[in-house]
């Protein structure tokens, strides 16, 4: 696995994570996207080798439209995809107002709030677009999660770098996917 088209192309053929891009699409947030673990996880699965692993814990929904950043439309969005597929734990946030609960400037975009992401692994996101197409972001690039390194994001270099070495531990990543390796400890590329 080499390239964005690469990683749409695993999740084509992942049929529960195309089906659940199918829902978020069908919900048709503005900026909308699935995002995180979803497809760190199934890539680091790939990777080692293993048939993709369901969804494990939230599938992290977000979204961007600065005139509606109440939490509550959020819920709303969560029980109408809840209500499509039950057994998901979904999280949907609109990015419009992620920036003050991390106390960073306001985000412009849904993939601009991406770049301020505990990890350069974990900044990436997909949508579907049409019947059978899907569209990746990767603000932060995709090199480190494509070549297995754990890097912590920009934000999360120096002010928040407990909360980075806080997240790899707590999440037990180097356990799970013994082949990932820190950049501290790795001579791989920077994003």
């Amino acid at each position: 696995m080499k390239t964005a088209a690469d990683v749409i192309n695993m999740l084509r053929n992942d049929p529960l994570r195309w089906h659940l891009l199918g829902i978020v699409r069908d919900i048709d947030l503005p900026d909308g996207w699935i995002g995180a673990g979803f497809v760190r996880n199934a890539v680091w699965d790939r990777l080692h080798g293993r048939a993709p692993s369901a969804p494990a814990g939230d599938v992290d929904v977000i979204w961007y439209d600065p005139c509606c950043n109440d939490a509550m439309v959020d819920r709303q969005h969560e029980a109408a995809l809840r209500a499509t597929a039950p057994d998901v734990a979904w999280s949907v946030k609109n990015q419009a107002r992620m920036h003050r609960r991390n106390g960073d400037a306001p985000y412009a975009s849904a993939t601009e709030a991406m770049r301020y992401w505990p990890e350069t692994a974990t900044a990436v996101a997909v949508r579907r677009v049409g019947t059978d197409d899907a569209e990746l972001a990767a603000p932060l690039g995709l090199a480190d999660l494509l070549h297995l390194i754990l890097r912590p994001g920009p934000r999360f270099h120096a002010s928040k770098r407990a909360a980075y070495a806080d997240r790899v531990q707590s999440k037990g990543w180097l356990t799970a996917w013994p082949s990932l390796r820190e950049a501290e400890r790795s001579a791989g590329p920077c994003p």
